[in-house]
Parts: C-alpha cells; sequence; structure tokens
C-alpha cells in the first residue's frame, strides 16, 4: 500500500518530504525519527473524517499508529485446498472467482452475497452477508483469500466467509500471501468509524518504519536485561514469526514505559526536595508532648511510626510530601492534628482543606473536642479566641470576617475548611502545613492553590490525607513521588461489620431484622443509590425513599433525609438530630460516606449497591461498627452482571480495605479505583497494571539506581535516555506527570 510520509519541519534528524517508498530504499543505517511525527492525513487514504476516528484512541501521527499495538494475533496457519475443508473446520483457502451474486432476502437489511469460487482441487460456494458492495470488486478470475468455516447446507456446503483479502495480481493468491487471513494476524483495538481490518491494513503499510523509532534504553540495561532493541520489540509486537515472540516484545516496551515514567517521578521528587525550601519546624515541645499524654486513649504501633515520619519530614528542611492512607477509622484525623499542632507550637500556621463542608465539620468537631479551649493558653497569640477556626462557603459573613483577619494576623493558628481556603480573600500569615484530605477529590489547581498560600518562595509541608487504601501498584504510579504510610490496624475497641448481599426477594426478611436493632435502641443509615451523577436527581430520590420508608417499613420509629442539595445549616441540623439519637434512620446520599461518626449506629443499608464501587461501599461501611455493639452493612442489590457480584461478593466476604483494594484493582483496572477515570490516574499504552506490577518493581528498583549514578543523566550513555524523557515529560517540577 503506498503511503505519504512526511517528515514535520526541524523535527530531529528530519529532512526534506519523503515518500514511503524513498524511505524503505534509504540505507538502514540511517534512522530518522522525525519521520514518526508525520500527521496520518500523509498516509494514503486516511481524510480528515478518519484521522478524526484515530484521533478517539489517542492516534494522530504515524508513530502513534505504530505504538498502537494488537491485543491478540489470530494463528491462521496457512492456505488449505478446497478439497482438504472439513465441516465445520476453520481455514483460510487461496480462491478465484467464477461468478458473483447478490441475492435478494424476505429479511429487511439483509443482503447474501454469493460468489462460486473454485481452486485446483474443485469448486464450492462462498458466502458474506451484507457486503453487497464487494460484488463490484468479486470479478471473474479474481484471485482472492478466503476466512471463514465450511457449513453444511441443503444440496452443498456453502463456506462462511468471516475475512477475505483480493489479491492484486493473479499468482498472489496461489502463494497464499496475506496479512487478514494467513499467519498470525493482529487484531487490535478499534472503535466507532474504525476497524480493526483497517487499522490493520495501515499498520502493514508502514511495516519499514520501527527502524526509525529512538531506542532510550542503554545497550548495558538491556543487555542486563535481556531485552532485544526497541525496533524488533516493535515490529515484533505488531508482526511476530511466532506467537511466543509477543510477550517478550510486550515486556521490552512496556518495561521501558513504566520506566520513563517512574524516572519522572523520582525526579521530580528529587527537585521538590532540593531545590524547594519549607519553614523549619521546631523540635517536640511541652505544647505537643502534654497534648499526646492527656489524649483518653493511646496511639496504635502504625500511628507512633506515622508520627515519627512525619518528625522526620518535619526536621528535613525541604518541604514534607507524604501520604497517609489508611482503614475508615484508622485514626488519620489524630496523626494530622499531631502534624499541625507541631507546627502550631512552632508559631507557624497549619490549615486542613476537606472536599466537602459535611466533612469539614467533621474534621472541626473532632478536633475541638481532642484539642480543647485551653490547649494554647500559655501561648500569647492564640489568648484571645479558640485556638481552631472553620471556613467553609456556607460560614457566615461576620463569622468569615473574623476568621480572614485573625488568620491574617496570625493569631488563628489552625484552620478547617473546604475549598474556601483557596480564596483569593483568605491569606494566612506564616502558612507551614496543608493537609489536604480525600487529595483525588480535588483538582491539581485548587491543590496547587493551597500550596502557594505559603509565604515568600517557601513552599507549606504537606500531607495528604485517603480513607482509600491502594494498592501498590498504584501507590508506585499516581504516588510515586510521595512517601507514602498506611495506617492498617484500626484503633482498640472497633467491631468488624458484618455485611451481607440482600437479593430482591429477602427485603422483607431484611427490614424486619433492622427493625429489631431499631428496638434495641440502635440506629440506621440507608443509602440510595446512585442516579446518573446527579445530585438533584439523587437528592430527589432519597426524598422520595424517606417518605415510603416513613409512612411503610418505619413508619413506628423517626425518619430523617440528608443529602448534598440542601443547605449546609440543614445537614447539620439533620446530623444534629441524628447523632442526639432523636432520629431512628438516617435516609442518605453518599454524601454520608466519609466524615459521619454516630457510635450508636449499627445498621448500614446500600440500596442498588452495584452501582458503587468497592472503595465506595467499604467507606459505607465504615459509617457503622464505631461504637460497643455488633453491627451489621446490608447490600441491596439484585445484579445479574458477573463483575457486579463479584464486587458485592468481595466486600461481603471481606474486611480489610487494603486487600479489597487489590481486588478492586484487578476487577476494575487501575483507572477506576476511585470510580472515574478523571483524577489524572496513568494511562499505558502497553503496560498493563496490576498483571505487569513486576515490571514496575523493576523499573522504579531501575531508576532509582540510574538516578543515584548519574541524577542529571549526564552520562553520554544516558544522552538518549534524558531526551526521551524530556520529550515525554517537560519540566519535572510542574503537576501532574500524565503516563
Amino acid at each position: 500500500m503506498a503511503a505519504n510520509v512526511h517528515t514535520p519541519p526541524r523535527a530531529f534528524g528530519g529532512g526534506g518530504a519523503q515518500t514511503r517508498d524513498a524511505l524503505l530504499a534509504a540505507p538502514v543505517s540511517s534512522p530518522r525519527p522525525g519521520l514518526l511525527g508525520a500527521r496520518l492525513t500523509t498516509l494514503e487514504g486516511v481524510g480528515p473524517a478518519a484521522a478524526r476516528n484515530f484521533a478517539k484512541l489517542g492516534i494522530e501521527t504515524v508513530g502513534d499508529l505504530l505504538e498502537h499495538l494488537p491485543f491478540d494475533h489470530r494463528d491462521y496457519e496457512g492456505t488449505r485446498t478446497i478439497a482438504e475443508l472439513a465441516i465445520g473446520e476453520e481455514a483460510t483457502v487461496a480462491v478465484r472467482v467464477r461468478s458473483c451474486r447478490v441475492r435478494p432476502t424476505r429479511r429487511r437489511r439483509l443482503t447474501i452475497l454469493e460468489a462460486q469460487v473454485a481452486d485446483e482441487t474443485g469448486p464450492m460456494q462462498a458466502v458474506w452477508f451484507n457486503q453487497a458492495y464487494l460484488a463490484d470488486q468479486l470479478k471473474e478470475d479474481v484471485a482472492v483469500l478466503l476466512r471463514g468455516r465450511l457449513e453444511a447446507g441443503r444440496g452443498s456446503a456453502t463456506f462462511r466467509v468471516a475475512e477475505h483479502e483480493i489479491q492484486r495480481g493473479g499468482a498472489a493468491a496461489e502463494e497464499g500471501i496475506g496479512r487478514h487471513t494467513t499467519g498470525l494476524v493482529p487484531v487490535y483495538p478499534a472503535t466507532e468509524g474504525l476497524t480493526a481490518r483497517r487499522i490493520r491494513e495501515l499498520a502493514w503499510g508502514l511495516r519499514e518504519l520501527p527502524r526509525h523509532s529512538v531506542e532510550p534504553l542503554p545497550a548495558r540495561l538491556r543487555a542486563r536485561a535481556g531485552l532485544p532493541v526497541r525496533a524488533d520489540a516493535l515490529t515484533t509486537a505488531h508482526w511476530p514469526e511466532a506467537v511466543e515472540d509477543v510477550a517478550l516484545a510486550r515486556r521490552r516496551l512496556a518495561l521501558e514505559e513504566l520506566l520513563l515514567f517512574q524516572l519522572a517521578l523520582v525526579m521530580r521528587r528529587r527537585t521538590r526536595r532540593e531545590v524547594r525550601q519549607a519553614e523549619a519546624v521546631e523540635p517536640l515541645g511541652d505544647l505537643v508532648r502534654g497534648w499526646l499524654a492527656a489524649l483518653p486513649f493511646e496511639l496504635t504501633e502504625g500511628q507512633r511510626q506515622a508520627v515519627e515520619e512525619i518528625d522526620g519530614d518535619l526536621a528535613s528542611g525541604g518541604p514534607m510530601q507524604r501520604l497517609l492512607m489508611g482503614e475508615v477509622g484508622s485514626g488519620k484525623t489524630v496523626v494530622a492534628l499531631y502534624a499541625m499542632l507541631r507546627v502550631a507550637e512552632s508559631g507557624m500556621q497549619a490549615a486542613l482543606m476537606a472536599p466537602t463542608e459535611t466533612l469539614a465539620e467533621q474534621h472541626f468537631a473532632t478536633i475541638q473536642g481532642l484539642i480543647g479551649d485551653g490547649l494554647f493558653a500559655g501561648q500569647d497569640a492564640t489568648r484571645l479566641g479558640p485556638p481552631v477556626g472553620l471556613l467553609t462557603g456556607s460560614t457566615p459573613a461576620r463569622e468569615r470576617a473574623d476568621v480572614t483577619e485573625r488568620l491574617r494576623t496570625g493569631e488563628l493558628r489552625l484552620l478547617v475548611g473546604t475549598h474556601a481556603l483557596i480564596q483569593d480573600a483568605v491569606e494566612f500569615d506564616r502558612l507551614a502545613l496543608a493537609v489536604v484530605d480525600e487529595q483525588h477529590r480535588f483538582g491539581v489547581r485548587q491543590r496547587a492553590a493551597l500550596d502557594g498560600k505559603a509565604r515568600g518562595e517557601l513552599r507549606p509541608h504537606l500531607l495528604h490525607l485517603t480513607a482509600t487504601p491502594i494498592p501498590r501498584t498504584l501507590s508506585l504510579t499516581l504516588y510515586g513521588d510521595l512517601d507514602t504510610t498506611a495506617l492498617r490496624e484500626l484503633p482498640r475497641g472497633r467491631r468488624p461489620v458484618k455485611t451481607w448481599v440482600v437479593p430482591e426477594h429477602k427485603r422483607d426478611g431484611a427490614y424486619e431484622f433492622i427493625r429489631e436493632r431499631l428496638r434495641e435502641g440502635r440506629q440506621c443509615f440507608v443509602v440510595c443509590p446512585l442516579v446518573e451523577e446527579s445530585e438533584a436527581l439523587q437528592a430527589r430520590a432519597a426524598t422520595a425513599e424517606g417518605k415510603r420508608l416513613a409512612a411503610g417499613e418505619f413508619k413506628d420509629f423517626t425518619v430523617a433525609v440528608m443529602h448534598g442539595q440542601m443547605h449546609a445549616r440543614e445537614k447539620r441540623a439533620a446530623m444534629a438530630r441524628f447523632a442526639a439519637g432523636e432520629v431512628d434512620v438516617l435516609v442518605a446520599t453518599s454524601v454520608i460516606e466519609v466524615g459521619i461518626d454516630v457510635s450508636n449506629a449499627s445498621v448500614m443499608v446500600i440500596e442498588e449497591a452495584d452501582r458503587y464501587g468497592i472503595s465506595q461501599l467499604h467507606q459505607l461501611r465504615g459509617r457503622v461498627g464505631r461504637g460497643a455493639h455488633e453491627s451489621y452493612c446490608l447490600l441491596f442489590s439484585d445484579a445479574r452482571s458477573e463483575l457486579a457480584r463479584r464486587r458485592l461478593e468481595a466486600v461481603a466476604e471481606e474486611r480489610d480495605g487494603f486487600r479489597l483494594a487489590e481486588v478492586d484493582l484487578t476487577l476494575r483496572g487501575e483507572g477506576d479505583v476511585f470510580g472515574t477515570r478523571q483524577h489524572g490516574l496513568p494511562e499505558f499504552r502497553v503496560a498493563r497494571l496490576p498483571e505487569d506490577v513486576e515490571l514496575l518493581e523493576l523499573a522504579r528498583s531501575t531508576a532509582i539506581a540510574l538516578l543515584g549514578a548519574d541524577p542529571g543523566l549526564d552520562d553520554p550513555e544516558h544522552a538518549v535516555l534524558k531526551w526521551v524523557l524530556d520529550r515525554r515529560f517537560g519540566t519535572l517540577d510542574a503537576e501532574p506527570i500524565a503516563a
């Protein structure tokens, strides 16, 4: 297939425009990587409409097409003769057309193309469905390769065609040469308006171009790992001589992809530590030491380890960049408050930013309860008011003015809030620590805005919190530039929550079980299903369900409703009534996913639980089991999907959030652990996670070793690696790094 491939202006190794035929005649010793930057529209037969379809797959250049690897290879072996075919056998035959016609049918939208074909062993009839346009191509004596299955008919057998290939030049069919019908045929990911066959045809036309791809891996590294050169790996990934060669080719390309990403993460992490400066925090003093001694509980082993690691970060001179993840109820807030108090004790300020007002208010109440009004009594800077402030979108104007003024003067050292903290009107006197809770729910710009609230060129220490346990696979990609601390053990007294999947026919029995718990004095959450990502629709659904339950199954009990569309004051009132025991059943949307702590609540009901992801179900379940009473989670679902059933069964059987996170990653893939692909999670062209976790670990250790020996990648053998890294990721001090 002819294809015109033009070199972009000033491309690396580039020159003037050049056709593919001229390129194929170029000496093998002259790779020209700039050619791979040519737009797809320079290829014959690729117009603007086709280019738009390719763009859906992330393919815009010739190089992108070469990087679009097959996900499978069908082994079609060689050709058979017509006489050798058996009924039901799938095979390829090389034949010539004797005649062809389109046969009408009584069914609408169904056409049958019949062709009489033959080889040297005899004739047969071949049929195509809904491909009448081929009649103009299948002229008498045209040579064609047919891939399909011989099926028994009333009179004679018919060959039902799955793939065909018209051979240009009379002898080609007899030779059995075909890229769609014989040998190891690549199968490519496709999309609407773009078939795998069309991608195969275009890729085949570029089969001499892999030698022009840049080889970023140093020869020493390839030799040590037993990896082929990039050009050979790329060629083999598309057109292998043996199917067993594909795995090694893919492994080599996946390792390169992961290594580049890990190099970028490690270099960005080092840049932050070496270039950026943070406020120096004084050693642990009497104030925080006394606070620890006065706590009504002992820190768990995990909390003590986290505290030690934070102390080390604060004393390092560079800005802390730490992710603290742990089970629901594992005590992350206490650890975060420790870090905040360490900063406040040194005369500086700390802010905690939460994604919702409900969660911010819960944090504020928890922190107030943990420190009390007298903690800073001996420090002059805070003698005029409470030591912690709250700032959300619903904070009254007078209170907002007071908080922002005390913040500006440095009188207020601890602040809890939502994205309201990053508004231009909010000025800190000396912000030294930013704690970001459920940070994946904030955008990059929001996090950067909080980062920029520090004084001058200094950067605040950053502590990220998440109640979604993250598998190591993801922590090395999404959070590869952060230090990670995991809280795995629950505080003493937390009870495991018994979890059951409840089908529709057992609903009545489940309601009676709940009523028994309510008669014992316990309380119950009922979480309504997700509705098309619309908070307004979810609010209406929760309101309707609350009215139904109040008039029906729970008519003898007090029922309240809480959803995200309510005014903050209304939400606070609903939660206060529930926390005080005035409400027996709280019907809510997933607004209660995090931050709600009612020890008397012992039953969690989740309607249409199959609509939620594993991590979300686990967090919702964590709202109960916080007191001394046996607690239960009922997952109402009649899911028919095998994947949905497996997710629900995993939640019912497993209590450990970290193990559930691994299950979640395995079932849904790395981009969906948070239930969405919109949070900057890396998507790789070749690497597959979690299957390639061993390669990820190897890439990580290789990146650390390479940069340890050559921090700037200035060694001549790393020159190409550095060039590719710069082109792929640009400045390594920016956020985020995308795969």
